[in-house]
């Protein structure tokens, strides 16, 4: 399968995922999103993804991210990814901070109490605007997409999503946790290749 390029860094990041490491369990719980995704390549629909969680400061934020640079990895067209939240709060800095250790280029483009990040995987490609929303905001499809829960608090308190197409839990241990502690930078780090590799892993077995 033809490669599209990403930033040197991403793609040493990339090389080194195993596939294997993710449990059965959890390839369970990633296949329904895998069968959304393979099921609009197939009629040659948009595939809208809008990663929740509850403040949209963390998990979502590096979900979001990282679907949409593996999509553009592996060649899967027309593929459009976006984060929310049940509440607005802020990207959490050490998410940029993540990021940015892992070769993405991420310009501040807005300092106000919530910023607004530029996040560029590939020299080519648009950058993916990171701020904190609400998972209803205009900025989000309204309609004809998969919401995906990456928070239990989230997911149990959001037994709707209003336009969602499908609702698909995929949750992850909240980073913040660690947050002041000697251990954060590397529980960030953990929690951002956890799902980078389960992201790269979904859209690997997409078949074009």
């Amino acid at each position: 399968m033809h490669k599209e390029i990403l930033f040197k860094e991403i793609q040493e990041t990339v090389l080194a995922f195993n596939f294997d490491e993710i449990t059965l369990d959890r390839k369970k719980i990633l296949k329904p999103l895998i069968d959304f995704i393979q099921y609009n390549t197939d009629i040659q629909q948009s595939i809208r993804l809008n990663f929740i969680c509850t403040h949209n400061s963390r998990r979502s934020h590096l979900s979001q991210v990282w679907a949409q640079t593996a999509a553009h990895y592996y060649g899967i067209k027309s593929v459009f990814c976006y984060s929310g939240g049940t509440e607005t709060t802020a990207l959490f800095p050490k998410v940029a901070e993540t990021l940015e250790s892992s070769g993405f280029l991420i310009k501040k483009i807005s300092d106000k109490k919530n910023p607004i990040y530029a996040i560029k995987f590939s020299p080519n490609e648009s950058p993916i605007i990171g701020f904190s929303k609400t998972y209803d905001n205009y900025f989000n499809p309204q309609k004809e997409f998969a919401a995906i829960m990456t928070c239990s608090q989230a997911d149990n308190g959001c037994p709707f999503i209003a336009g969602a197409e499908k609702r698909i839990p995929i949750t992850y241990d909240d980073p913040k946790a660690f947050d002041n502690t000697p251990h954060q930078s590397q529980k960030y780090k953990e929690r951002s290749l956890q799902i980078a590799t389960e992201m790269f892993y979904v859209f690997s077995q997409i078949k074009k």
